[in-house]
């Protein structure tokens, strides 16, 4: 959505909205620390504007002429300062005389409010048990502060009288659902009872405002459950509330608002129970016409209450799932409980429209897709392409290693740079597969200690040249693992003998033989093998992870501090996209969807689970080749022509304390949204047109894309993009979501950005089909 400031038709940021207030036939005191350009009269035409800017409906021209409409009442707004300044220069004894009014104009009004809860039903109510409620006194207004204004005094009084209808209706609860049964039998629909949320004692800085967002929220949300209950006709649009209320507020709680699918049980009468649970009358099915642009719902733009609902659930992924194995095992199982099918690539497929389906391959790479209902021969996929893997010390074929000064220590190799020096000194477990004989049977088991066994010791400063390095990666950064005990063997001459692999029964030579034995057992011990039983374990793949959970941080937990961010980030938030995308729009789809997770791309992605294997080609040809009863160059062609892949890997957020290292406007901050990846040496696969397809498909949910390129004298990383797309022609882009300190043991990105990585993949999904069209 586009945001427009009142002096200029040119879009403003969200980051600096406009206030915009609709004033009434009763004008009240606003007071905001924004400026304010006031809307002047009641009509129906300055509110329909108001509501289609709110709810992004508004086309140019209409933008146009709220933004002139505005540009209008600016000279009344500075007479309205001028009047101001006149006020100021009243004798105090007219002062005094206002307040007194105010007084006695306010005490009026608290006998009216005190009227009204009597007529009510508070405590004369035909002897009903509503009479038990408590009802509390309105307050006196405070004569030791001379500059409270009447609107403070009636938004308590409002507040005070919402909070006493709460209890007056859940005192007559029963009653009141047997009158709404009663009145459904009869043939009359039931009326909800309004209340707001019980909140904090209403004080001098609140203001009218939030009391008409609340209350006109609450009007919605009921209208919409009576209608979807048949009880009532769906209405199309909101129109705002008389009185004073901020655009961007009203805006924003709108689009929240809509994303809610529950409300609480005292505002649900007996009635619309039975009439949901008998479920509303079937409808029509209407194929959408398909050569218009898809909008999505207000409840998947890219804001921040839509974006705040996934920090923690990607925090618990991230601690969770510490290894690639655990990752891809954790994706899988969610998948399985949306209702996605597992395919093996060893059997026969049968794909059909409006299916959903997922291929692991070496437990490492995930391939997941959805197929339209609406799917022909030869249509496109929409595809999104991540890696899993990270920066991590793997165990060594025989990670037994000589004790030195009493230390047990572990043989560990790097991967992709790691153990690096941001490793020293911290609490390491170890987590992986194990390879176990279950009697005729080989199986793979995932494992994981909770608790730091390993540390990678740095020497004191006070040692001096010693201490500052460079360091031996091999005989310097070896991790301790225990002290030396009766365990300890005699590896005194680890040269002389043949260095076997071992087999699976234990014998001299055996695989556990060539391990630290008490690694051994507390790894058995994980797995449930007991006693000798630990001599089924045949082989392993584990690998040191930083223990310490994902947390959140800053003095407003604005940053998510957190392990293998990169990129297990983007790669989370493309399976969330694709879940949510199939949900909200198979139905109406005539493409493949689909989301590539691979490993390997830290070290090249040279492997066959890598991007550079056959995994995401072998998928698509299979899939559009069960679709078609059969496959051929032509088919694929076109269909790998038709298709878009976004390479979603993470990328650098600027860094406060480095910015000369950043090209100047290439520097990306977080909780902003996805940054778009250029490289003039192609390392990344962004080009004009590709840019411009996302760019279409994030306006459709109103993502922010920014933009980030390394220097000239710096030196670009690489991404899944390159391989994927040279080798089969499909056209793609780099974007992911921004991070700091990428490739330490512990990185920061933003609190809201796995949220705005999940909603602008998910216009990406359900935008390209008909963004696509533009482009033909």
């Amino acid at each position: 959505m586009e945001y427009y400031s009142p002096s200029s038709s040119s879009p403003a940021t969200p980051s600096e909205p406009q206030s915009y207030a609709l004033q009434g036939n009763q004008q009240l005191p606003y007071r905001s620390s924004q400026p304010i350009a006031q809307l002047v009269g009641n009509d129906e035409t300055t509110k329909r504007l108001m509501n289609r800017v709110a709810t992004g409906e508004a086309t140019e021209a209409e933008h146009r002429e709220f933004a002139a409409h505005v540009q209008q009442t600016q000279t009344q707004q500075a007479r309205a300062q001028i009047r101001m300044q006149r006020q100021q220069q009243l004798t105090m004894q007219q002062l005094q005389r206002e307040q007194q009014a105010a007084h006695a104009a306010s005490t009026s009004y608290a006998q009216q409010m005190q009227h009204m809860l009597g007529n009510m039903g508070g405590v004369n109510n035909g002897g009903s048990d509503a009479s038990a409620a408590p009802v509390e006194k309105a307050p006196e207004p405070m004569q030791t502060q001379p500059n409270r204004q009447l609107q403070d005094y009636q938004m308590q009084m409002m507040l005070l009288e919402q909070q006493n209808k709460k209890r007056l209706l859940m005192a007559r609860q029963p009653q009141d659902e047997a009158r709404s049964l009663g009145a459904m039998h009869s043939g009359s629909p039931a009326v909800d009872n309004m209340s707001l949320p019980m909140s904090s004692a209403p004080g001098g800085n609140h203001s009218l405002q939030d009391y008409q967002i609340q209350l006109m929220l609450l009007e919605e949300q009921n209208k919409n459950r009576r209608a979807a209950a048949g009880l009532e006709p769906v209405t199309s649009s909101v129109s705002p509330p008389d009185g004073n209320i901020t655009l961007q507020s009203y805006q924003e709680q709108l689009m929240f608002l809509a994303s809610r699918d529950k409300k609480p049980a005292f505002l649900v009468s007996r009635a619309e129970q039975d009439a949901i649970a008998s479920g509303p009358p079937p409808a029509r099915t209407q194929h959408p016409d398909l050569s218009q642009p898809k909008e999505l719902p207000l409840h998947h733009r890219a804001i921040r209450v839509n974006a705040e609902k996934y920090t923690k659930p990607f925090c618990d992924f991230l601690t969770a799932n510490p290894t690639v194995f655990h990752a891809v095992d954790a994706v899988k199982r969610q998948l399985k409980g949306e209702g996605f099918e597992e395919l093996s690539e060893r059997d026969k497929w049968h794909i059909a429209g409006g299916g959903k389906y997922f291929v692991e391959r070496n437990g490492s790479s995930l391939i997941a897709f959805v197929v339209g209902e609406n799917y022909e021969p030869g249509n496109g996929a929409a595809i999104l392409a991540g890696h899993v893997d990270a920066l991590t010390a793997k165990l060594k074929p025989v990670s037994e290693v000589p004790n030195k000064a009493g230390y047990l220590q572990l043989g560990v190799a790097p991967y992709a740079g790691a153990p690096n020096n941001t490793w020293w000194d911290r609490d390491l477990s170890i987590g992986g597969r194990v390879i176990v004989k279950n009697g005729d049977k080989i199986e793979t088991r995932l494992v994981k200690l909770d608790w730091p066994i390993a540390r990678i010791p740095t020497l004191a400063p006070h040692f001096g040249a010693a201490a500052v390095g460079p360091f031996n990666p091999e005989t310097q950064m070896t991790p301790i693992i225990g002290l030396e005990g009766t365990d300890a063997r005699d590896l005194s001459e680890p040269f002389s003998k043949p260095s076997f692999i071992g087999t699976a029964d234990n014998k001299v030579g055996s695989f556990i033989s060539t391990q630290p034995p008490r690694l051994v057992r507390a790894i058995g011990s994980a797995l449930g093998l007991k006693g000798n039983n630990v001599a089924n374990i045949i082989n392993w793949e584990l690998e040191l992870f930083d223990i310490q959970p994902a947390t959140l941080l800053g003095l407003d937990k604005e940053f998510i501090s957190a392990g293998r961010i990169d990129d297990k980030l983007c790669s989370w938030s493309a399976i969330q996209a694709l879940i949510e995308a199939d949900k909200s729009d198979t139905a109406s789809s005539s493409i493949i969807k689909a989301v590539g997770l691979f490993d390997d791309e830290e070290i090249g992605s040279g492997l066959r689970q890598g991007a550079r294997g056959n995994l995401l080609p072998s998928v698509l040809e299979r899939a559009v080749g069960s679709l078609n009863g059969g496959i051929d160059a032509e088919l694929i062609g076109r269909t790998y022509a038709n298709s878009f892949l976004v390479s979603s890997d993470v990328t650098h957020a600027v860094n406060p304390n480095f910015l000369n290292a950043y090209l100047e406007n290439h520097s990306p901050q977080l909780n902003v949204g996805l940054v778009v990846s250029a490289d003039s040496n192609g390392h990344m696969t962004t080009d004009s047109v590709s840019t411009a397809v996302l760019q279409r498909c994030a306006d459709k949910v109103g993502a922010k894309l920014q933009v980030f390129q390394i220097r000239n004298d710096s030196r670009s990383g690489g991404t899944v993009g390159p391989m994927l797309s040279s080798a089969t022609g499909i056209r793609a882009i780099d974007a992911g979501i921004p991070q700091l300190s990428m490739h330490s043991i512990r990185a920061t990105t933003g609190a809201l950005d796995p949220g705005l990585g999940v909603l602008a993949f998910l216009g990406f999904l359900n935008g390209f089909e008909s963004v696509d069209k533009e482009f033909k």
